[in-house]
């Protein structure tokens, strides 16, 4: 492994991952893990109210490339995240994020050689990679 941030994080993890050492724990905690990531920004909209969301059917006009579609989708968020919700949901994320990395410490995976062969998905087969 070489010195990037992502092999420092999977080492780190490495190291403080005592408690839920076993791959059933530590898919119990990653699933946790993604439903306060969707709490923090739902209570971002709902108990806060700095974002709003407002989501609907899109409409896609039919004479339009495939191109063209990211111009007509919306993501159905309005306003900014306030400092207090961004840090949380940045808290719930890293959280998120470090039950990932156990994982792949469990099963002997690299986050980075992980990321490296999607980003090379992604830049080969760009819009397509993702169906």
């Amino acid at each position: 492994m070489d010195n990037s941030i992502l092999h420092k994080f999977q080492n780190s993890v490495s190291e403080v991952l005592i408690r839920h050492k076993s791959i059933l724990d530590i898919i119990s905690k990653y699933q946790e893990s993604c439903a306060r990531v969707n709490r923090s920004i739902i209570k971002a909209a709902t108990s806060c109210g700095c974002i709003h969301i407002n989501a609907k059917a899109q409409e896609i006009p039919k004479d339009i490339s495939y191109d063209e579609l990211k111009d007509f989708l919306e993501n159905h968020i309005s306003g900014d995240l306030c400092d207090i919700c961004k840090d949380k949901i940045n808290e719930e994320m890293g959280n998120h994020l470090f039950y990932l990395v156990a994982i792949c410490n469990s099963l002997d995976l690299d986050i980075h050689e992980i990321l490296t062969k999607q980003c090379k998905n992604i830049n080969t087969l760009g819009k397509y990679s993702l169906y």
